[in-house]
């Protein structure tokens, strides 16, 4: 009789889709649940500069486009590329239609995953040493590293995260003192005033595209 409730207690949670198998191998009920795992600031660049380093040793032999592809999926984990677009073009965000938000924010991605496949494209030797990290006065991480380059000068990269969510992001990336963020919202936001939304989407497509012809 009580084997009889368990096995009707069973099928019942599952009806529901509380779990996805009513039994162990006991015969007890199983509660498995996939808890998604939260990385700290730090986590979060560590492995995506990982993972840079992994593409840079396959750089060749992948080529641009197999660099960009093996990088999209850790930038986009890693990056919150929608609130960078938005701070890259500053007040005029307000201005655009939630379609064109929704286009600058792609094409402003692809371009963010280009300049990677592009800039990091070899291997001889490089690694990444984490320094130490700082809280900022409104709540985000700054995670000072540094980029190691045994036949050149080494560049101190500051990566500045916030929370999305329960996730950190990186919004911005300072290289020896020079943010990337500032460099690109003086660029594209002055084509954006001056010229138009139509025309800042196709200067960055023409650097999409001058990337992608860069020989290695």
């Amino acid at each position: 009789m009580l084997k009889n409730i368990r096995i009707f207690i069973g099928f019942f949670i599952i009806s529901l889709g509380l779990i996805s198998s009513p039994f162990a191998v006991s015969g007890e009920i199983e509660t498995t649940l996939e808890v998604e795992k939260v990385y700290e600031a730090k986590d979060v660049v560590l492995i995506f500069q990982d993972e840079l380093l992994n593409v840079m040793k396959q750089g060749k032999e992948l080529g641009f486009q197999g660099r960009y592809n093996k990088l999209e999926t850790a930038i986009v984990e890693s990056h919150d590329l929608t609130k960078i677009t938005r701070i890259v073009v500053g007040k005029e965000w307000k201005k655009l239609s939630n379609e064109q938000k929704l286009q600058l924010t792609e094409v402003f991605s692809r371009l963010s995953i280009s300049a990677y496949a592009y800039n990091f494209k070899e291997f001889s030797g490089q690694s990444f040493e984490y320094i130490s990290e700082d809280q900022t006065a409104r709540g985000g991480v700054i995670v000072h590293t540094m980029f190691v380059r045994p036949e050149d000068k080494d560049v101190k990269f500051d990566y500045m995260l916030k929370k999305v969510g329960n996730n950190w992001r990186i919004i911005n990336i300072i290289a020896n003192g020079v943010s990337d963020l500032a460099l690109k919202r003086s660029e594209y936001t002055s084509v954006l005033k001056r010229e138009g939304f139509d025309s800042l989407i196709a200067k960055i497509n023409e650097k999409i595209d001058n990337y992608a012809k860069q020989k290695g």
